[in-house]
């Protein structure tokens, strides 16, 4: 049975505020973390800022969500178990100090 494009239009307007909730959560979820790491502290270009978030993103993309047989993680220069270092290096171009 088809849909009415009205009752379609009513779940798409539903979907895109769930979005937009799902959005602001984790926008407000990474601002914590970025500011408990000190990134608030230093003036960083935007477009910058973003180049270093995306180079995160890559690095967790490519983690293994297991652990292979016989391997600690230190062959990948990474956390054991897929856990994250207490003491990461996050290198922001153009940025003074550590984050």
């Amino acid at each position: 049975m088809k849909k009415p494009s009205s009752k379609i239009r009513e779940e798409i307007a539903k979907l895109q505020e769930q979005l937009k909730a799902a959005e602001t959560r984790e926008a407000e979820r990474i601002g914590r973390i970025a500011l408990r790491a000190g990134l608030g502290e230093f003036e960083i270009d935007e477009s910058e800022l973003q180049t270093a978030f995306e180079e995160v993103a890559k690095r967790f993309r490519g983690a293994p969500k297991a652990q292979s047989a016989g391997s600690n993680g230190r062959e990948r220069g990474g956390a054991s178990s897929g856990q994250i270092s207490a003491n990461p290096t996050v290198e922001v171009p153009g940025g003074a100090g550590e984050a």
